[in-house]
Formats: structure tokens, C-alpha cells, sequence
């Protein structure tokens, strides 16, 4: 079976990752692998199940029997639940507030992780999120891992939100942003770090134009793409 190329790209929210990892495949030619998606689809089907998010057992049980779809897109991917475009849904505040909770619990993260790694033998992917290089996919062609200063990332957040009509504040996420990267990185299973061999990329002055160029060139030189 022919081994498709994985390029894997990690970092904290805000930095760019999603964006990048967008772009970058789509310019590869590659499939564009959202983790943070999925596990915002399985808070969102705990939430709307009455599952509170403290019970771990529950929500473990959701995620081994919900159905997450991704049905690409011309300028966006669609993720369906349970046969249910949960697209927007998914990036409401409530599922901020708890999916970093959601994504911290082993069986959740097992779960995904199987599921994640299907998607790498039917194609080539850019795959992005927090564990991408460290556990999901350690034999990745490519690692990258982006970081940006609090501030920015937080401008950033609020932009994205802003786009598909929340309404924040800078200083609400700035609070959301540290207390999420706080999190991430010092929960016990996958947490939020580098891996040793991953490159990392400061984005905080760079254009999102000026990422994509950057990684790509890495991705250029490591494929032998000319």
C-alpha cells in the first residue's frame, strides 16, 4: 500500500495553525485534517445529549458512538453530526468553554486518534492540531509547530469569531487563550508541546500569506517538490 505524505502542524489557538493547515493543503493538493474540529463535534454532541462534561465516562461514550462527517469544501469544510451540519455550531463560545475539558480525557483522545490516522492512509494530509507530531502522527514527513504572542492570538480570535457573527472582546480572549494554553499543556494525556524534531515558527509579525509561503517552501524542500 503506497504511503501518503502527513505533514503535521501543532501549536497553541490563535496561532495560525488552522489557517495555514487550510491553505497549505489546498495548494498541495493535499486533504486538509482539522483534529480541534473533532473534538468540538464530540463536545457538542455531550452537550446537546445532556451529558455533563465533567463525567468522563459519559463523554467517552459519546465519542465512540457519534458520527462525525467532513465533506470538503470549495472555501470550507463542512462538519456534520450525526448527519447534522454542525459547522457553526462548533465554534460557538459554549464549545470553546469546553473542549479543552473534552480533549484532555484518554478515551476521547484514543478515539479520535484512530480516527485520525484512517484519514492518513487514503491520502496525503496536512494535519493540525495539539498532538499532531507528538503522538497522532510521530513518523510525519514534515513537523511544524507555530506559535504567536498572546495579544495577537487573541485579535485573531476575535476576528474569526467576528466573521461568523460572535461577538468578544480582546481582553475575554486573551482570559480564554491563557487559560486554555494552561490547560492544554499540563494535562497527563497528549498534551500541547513540540516534538523534538518539529520546526518552530513565530507568526506573531508574519501575514497569514507570509505563513503559508514559509511552510510551504519547508514542505518543498523535505518532499522534493519543485
Amino acid at each position: 500500500m503506497k504511503k501518503h505524505s502527513v505533514i503535521a502542524m501543532d501549536g497553541p489557538a490563535g496561532s495560525g495553525k488552522s489557517s495555514t493547515a487550510k491553505l497549505l493543503a489546498r495548494r498541495l493538493g493535499f486533504t486538509y485534517l482539522d483534529t480541534g474540529a473533532m473534538y468540538r463535534s464530540v463536545t457538542l454532541a455531550a452537550i446537546e445529549k445532556g451529558i455533563d462534561l465533567n463525567d468522563e465516562a459519559g463523554v467517552t461514550d459519546i465519542a465512540g458512538t457519534v458520527k462525525i462527517e467532513i465533506v470538503p469544501g470549495e472555501n470550507e469544510d463542512r462538519f456534520f453530526l450525526d448527519g447534522k451540519d454542525a459547522t457553526l455550531l462548533i465554534r460557538k463560545p459554549r464549545i470553546d468553554a469546553g473542549v479543552s475539558l473534552v480533549s484532555s480525557y484518554k478515551g476521547v483522545r484514543e478515539k479520535m486518534v484512530e480516527l485520525q490516522r484512517k484519514f492518513a492512509w487514503k491520502a496525503d494530509i496536512v494535519a493540525e492540531g495539539r498532538d499532531m507530531g507528538t503522538v497522532v502522527f510521530p513518523d510525519a514527513d514534515l513537523k511544524i509547530f507555530l506559535v504567536a504572542d498572546l495579544q495577537t492570538r487573541a485579535i485573531r480570535r476575535c476576528r474569526q469569531l467576528d466573521g461568523v457573527g460572535i461577538t468578544t472582546s480582546i481582553e475575554e480572549q486573551t482570559a480564554s487563550l491563557s487559560s486554555r494554553d494552561l490547560f492544554d499543556s499540563g494535562r497527563d494525556y497528549s498534551p500541547l508541546k513540540k516534538a523534538d524534531d518539529a520546526i518552530e515558527i513565530d507568526t506573531t509579525d508574519m501575514s497569514l500569506n507570509g505563513q503559508v509561503e514559509k511552510v510551504y517552501e519547508l514542505v518543498c524542500e523535505k518532499l522534493g517538490i519543485s
